[in-house]
């Protein structure tokens, strides 16, 4: 079994702005969902509130166990939240501090366990290919090294649940395709993965996507029947038509 989540006719007000206007969307487990809009389309407050750090106004969060689509029991957030990551804009790293030194701190916020934690700082270390960066530090690292070493610090915990806020935003051609490589790698685990991006080529990396636009969503399902569903090319060419008639 995996976790799985709904968010049901979900409001947020953000003062006078609504970040979210009655959301619902069904983000089935073990599976890489996309939530992508522009700026201002309110996905980084929904991700806040999957995380549990934002309250809705009205509407309500659930959280799953499920199987094969079907739910098998409901959870409280307070058995959710230690099987949960999220990984915000700007992961919260120290300048002065070496990659092994994030991993070292990480796993004592962690309190994992020291085989544990070995074994899974060298598998990261393999797979986002920073084994050979351990001693720099995070202030020098490129943007899209900064990135992974984020990840791998979220990744330690071994969550089920990873919310990743615009994660390869900034970042350049090689290290994006990098990063969805081990985005790739993860499914393999029955995670379930939801990813925020303004990127419209990054929808059709994902299982499901959910095109959002100041605070609603357009359309949901996965990449490739909604273009055929809707008859447009890519994804960008749904999202303009999608506005268009909104």
């Amino acid at each position: 079994m995996a976790y799985s989540v709904a968010v049901k006719n979900v409001t947020k007000r953000m003062k006078e702005n609504l970040a979210l206007d009655s959301l619902s969307i069904h983000f089935q487990e073990a599976k890489m969902h996309g939530v992508i809009g522009p700026e201002g389309a309110g996905k980084t407050t929904l991700l806040r509130m999957l995380a549990g750090l934002l309250r809705p106004n009205s509407g309500e969060i659930t959280y799953s166990l499920s199987e094969m689509g079907k739910i098998v029991n409901e959870v409280t957030f307070s058995v959710v939240k230690n099987d949960l990551a999220y990984m915000p804009q700007l992961p919260s790293l120290y300048p002065d501090l070496s990659v092994s030194e994030h991993l070292d701190f990480f796993s004592e916020i962690y309190q994992l366990d020291k085989k544990l934690y070995e074994h899974k700082r060298n598998e990261l270390l393999k797979i986002t290919r920073l084994d050979k960066f351990v001693d720099r530090s995070a202030g020098k690292l490129s943007g899209g090294m900064y990135k992974k070493l984020g990840l791998m610090c979220v990744l330690l915990r071994s969550p089920k649940i990873i919310l990743l806020d615009e994660p390869t935003n900034g970042v350049d051609p090689i290290s994006r395709r990098e990063f969805w490589e081990m985005l790739y790698k993860l499914l393999k685990e029955n995670i379930l993965i939801i990813i925020s991006t303004a990127y419209m080529d990054e929808a059709e990396r994902c299982e499901m996507a959910h095109l959002l636009q100041s605070g609603k969503l357009l359309v949901s399902g996965e990449p490739r029947k909604l273009l055929l569903e809707y008859k447009t090319k890519n994804i960008c060419e749904l999202f303009i038509k999608q506005t268009a008639t909104s």
